[in-house]
């Protein structure tokens, strides 16, 4: 089985808005729906799950029901910390599914994932037993440890610039975040940085610019002006 583990449970403190980013509404749908939307597309996912706000889950479950969102199986908690929430989702996992099904984590505010990504990440998963989608850096790129001046660039041929989704193994995760307990690592940015903490090879799948994580106004408007351009071409077909 092929799970989609969306993680919601962010409260935006970035976005200076009153409500998190991922139940912001764009073109009168909140983000998480185009997210959700995304992976009831596709063929390759069996399940949804959202880890999310307690007082947002009703909320949740009435979109899904609304737009047929049939794939969602599971509201659970998040936590206070990104790695905490993900753990919460695997938690509830390992109680009802088997230890070798496949668990796709993906941030809820990226909305924009296409099927393409989807299906590069479980076929790389296939070929190595993991996946983590990441795009070239094509910015000049410099180490600065007061954030206003530099003498250090670092090449940007050798730089990957990570998004989601993760793809691993439910036992794999499990047992990465149980061995994070014991080494005391508790606020990873990421599944693919906790993994590379505990000493795991990365391999990337394929991302994209247009899969941008919605974090600050800008990435709203750039969502946005997406959207309007994909409907323009909807509308000229």
């Amino acid at each position: 089985m092929n799970i989609a583990l969306l993680t919601a449970a962010g409260v935006g403190s970035r976005m200076h808005q009153d409500i998190p980013k991922q139940f912001l509404h764009i073109n009168n749908k909140p983000v998480i729906l185009y997210t959700m939307e995304a992976f009831q597309k596709s063929p390759l996912i069996d399940e949804i799950m959202v880890v999310t706000l307690p007082n947002w889950k009703d909320m949740i479950w009435a979109y899904a029901k609304q737009f047929e969102i049939s794939k969602l199986k599971c509201l659970v908690d998040g936590g206070d910390t990104g790695q905490k929430s993900i753990l919460c989702g695997l938690k509830e996992l390992e109680k009802n599914h088997n230890l070798s099904d496949v668990v796709m984590v993906h941030d809820g505010n990226r909305p924009m994932i296409s099927q393409e990504i989807i299906a590069d990440s479980l076929a790389v998963y296939q070929q190595y037993g993991s996946a983590v989608a990441a795009i070239p850096c094509i910015e000049a790129i410099f180490e600065s440890d007061d954030g206003i001046s530099s003498d250090v660039s670092i090449p940007r041929e050798k730089l990957l610039r990570t998004q989601t989704p993760h793809t691993y193994m439910l036992k794999d995760l499990l047992q990465a975040h149980e061995e994070a307990k014991k080494r005391h690592i508790y606020n990873t940015a990421a599944s693919c940085v906790l993994m590379q903490n505990l000493g795991k090879k990365i391999y990337f799948s394929k991302g994209s610019e247009k899969n941008l994580k919605l974090t600050t106004v800008e990435d709203v408007e750039t969502f946005q002006a997406y959207l309007n351009e994909q409907n323009s071409v909807d509308y000229l077909k």
